[in-house]
This record gives C-alpha cells, structure tokens and sequence, in this order.
C-alpha cells in the first residue's frame, strides 16, 4: 500500500497522511497540475471526484464534486495558496453548496502538500490544518482519515499508465 502513515495531532490542530509511490517528483505533481488526472484519485472509489475548474496558480482555484453510490452529489472547493513546481502545493479547502458557495458552517482546511525525492521514489505529505479541535474531530468522524487513505491508495494505478493519461 502506498500510504505509510496517517495521523492526527490535536494539540497542532492537524493530520498528517505520507504516501511514498515509485514514480519520480515531477510525475507525482501531475496527479495535482492535471484535473483529468486530479479527478481519478482526489474522491475515494464510491464517491470519485469531477473538477469544474481547476486554476493552478496562486490566487487560483478549483471547484469539484463527488458522486455518491447512490448518485448524491458532495461538492468542495478550493483557494490556491501556494504553488511551487514539482515540490509544494498549499491551498484552503472546503464544502460547497449546489451553487458551488463556501458553506461557512463546515468551515475551511488548509492543506500543504510537500513531494520529496527519496531514493528515485517520491514521498508525498499532505498536512491538512483544522480551524478548530471541533472541526478535526468532526471531518474525522465523518470519515475523511479513512476517505484520504482510499483516495491516495489509488495513486499507483495511475502512476502506472501514460504520464499524460
């Protein structure tokens, strides 16, 4: 399996996944850079992801929503922060409502997504950044650990085929 560890740490309000993959920094970005790609992993397998946009840059964003098993639609977005190619990524995360709004209730996520070079393999670290002990403690009981193992657990297929597929 690719992800090696997953954890929380309520005291720094984060979790942190690290998932190593056989594939090189540059490569690993593109499954970020690229929306087609980005789309056949962000969502676990029962709820994969479609980007409606996806502005890479700075200042930029992504809107998305997921498809349930039974056709039910979860949408997010996201404000890019930070991007500096092929070795960090940072932008604030969040739920959206069917117009694709932020819903302030569910309140936002930072995450900074570091690509690091280990022995020709990559090691990527998503550190995800809670508002609040309340909202760590609800994002996970609502199954996002379990969610974000899934969905970077399918990384390798995807490695595996045409750097451009």
């Amino acid at each position: 399996m690719t992800v090696i560890s997953s954890q929380k740490n309520a005291e720094a309000l984060t979790h942190t996944i690290v998932a190593e993959f056989d594939a090189g920094v540059e490569r690993v970005w593109r499954i970020w850079e690229d929306p087609r790609q980005l789309e056949r992993w962000w969502g676990p397998p029962s709820w994969p992801a479609t980007f409606e946009r996806h502005d890479f840059v700075p200042g930029g964003g992504a809107s998305y929503y997921m498809t349930g098993p039974e056709g039910e639609k979860s949408r997010g977005w996201w404000r890019i922060t930070a991007v500096e190619a092929p070795h960090r990524l940072e932008f604030d995360d969040g739920f959206a409502d069917d117009n694709g709004d932020p819903v302030a209730a569910m309140g936002a996520t930072h995450a900074v997504v570091t690509l690091e070079d280990v022995g020709g393999r990559t090691r990527m670290t998503i550190e995800s950044t809670f508002e609040s002990a309340e909202q760590l403690e609800k994002m996970l009981a609502m199954g996002m650990e379990e969610g974000l193992r899934e969905a970077v657990g399918q990384i390798d297929a995807i490695l595996a085929g045409s750097p451009d597929s």
